[in-house]
This record gives C-alpha cells, structure tokens and sequence, in this order.
C-alpha cells in the first residue's frame, strides 16, 4: 500500500511539473514593422469610435482596500455613464458626465459633483482610475497626448502599453471580433491596480 501510494505521489508529481512546465509568461515583443502597420490599422479603424457600451465587470486597488463589481460603460461622445454594481449589497454607483464636470450618484449623502470624473472617484470613493485615458487604452489603443511604448504578443496584438506612468497588460483578446477587442485588461501604476473583464462589446449610436 505505501509503495502504491509513493508511486502515486511520484506521478501526481510528474504532471504538476509538465503543467508548471507548460505554462509560459506574457510575451512582450518589441514592434516591427509588421505588428506596428497592424496596429495603426487599428488605431485608424477605431479612430471614431467614440460611441460604444462595454459589459464586464471591475475591480479597482489603491494598495490597501479594493471594491469589485459588474461594470456597464456607455461612452456617447465626449459623455459617458459608468456604472458599478456590487456583487453582494446589489447597490451601485452611476458616474456620469463630460467636459461641462461629472456627477456621482449612489453614495450616502446624496450626489457628489466634481470638475472631472477622476478627482471625483479619486475623492468620493477613493479609486485612482485615469478615465481619460483609459477610454482609449480599454479599446487597445494608445492614449492621446504622452508618448507611449507598446509591445505585442505572438498574436501580434498589444499585449502591453506603457504610458503616463500606468502599465497596461492586454491579458485577452476576443480575436471573433472585427477588429479584435480586449477582454481582459489590468492597468496598475504603484499602488493603484485597475482590472477590467469585458464581456460584450457593442458599438454605435
């Protein structure tokens, strides 16, 4: 019986090395020629849209407390309506709003306005989410203004972007799209960690 269950072990030790063995880190490759002209096509491709809705879920990270939640972002425009839903509680917040300020609603107190959608998360809940940004990085684009460093997987899709001092980590792609979209993106800049699953993508009007 002990020597069945040592050869047992000895196995069972065998496949968790093979499946240890078989699991390989992020590729972050440089761009070429090739993968570059691919992305600014997709860059062109997307240029304009500027009217879409995700469905997903998000969890956020300031180093020391974290919130989660089923996520729909609808983005009209220079307007958006981002709304969180917990998990457990069923209460949500909706964040809405554009260049005129954002406005916070759900929390104790009653609405929160703010100048913009940043420092009012920043300051009513406490989430460091760079929402301007973000808007182009969740479409597995570049952000407008700073310069930014991009790598790609052997997919030849953006598997990082590193801009504004965020690291984003394109996990997954749903390649069943035209153009492929993300379906799971982490961004983190030291302690903040912002991950996103998307579920449906839908664009237009």
């Amino acid at each position: 019986m002990l020597r069945r269950t040592n050869r047992l072990l000895a196995i069972l030790s065998v496949l968790l090395l093979a499946a240890c063995a078989t699991t390989r880190p992020p590729i972050h490759q440089a761009g070429d020629p090739a993968t570059l002209g691919l992305q600014e096509q997709r860059e062109k491709a997307l240029a304009d849209s500027d009217h879409w809705t995700l469905e997903g879920r998000l969890s956020v990270s300031n180093g020391k407390d974290s919130g989660s939640g089923g996520l729909t972002w609808r983005q009209d425009g220079e307007r958006y309506e981002f709304t969180v839903r917990a998990p457990v509680t069923g209460r949500s917040f909706r964040l809405t709003g554009g260049p005129d300020g954002a406005e916070l609603e759900g929390l104790d107190g009653g609405p929160r306005r703010g100048p913009d959608a940043e420092s009012l998360m920043a300051s009513a809940v406490g989430w460091q989410i760079p929402m301007v940004e973000l808007k182009r990085w969740v479409l597995g684009l570049r952000a407008d203004g700073g310069a930014a460093d991009i790598a790609f997987g052997a997919d030849r899709l953006p598997s990082r972007i590193v801009q504004d001092g965020w690291t984003v980590d394109y996990r997954q792609w749903d390649a069943t799209s035209q153009p492929p979209m993300p379906s799971r993106v982490f961004a983190e800049k030291a302690p903040y960690k912002v991950r996103l699953s998307i579920e449906d993508w839908t664009f237009g009007n």
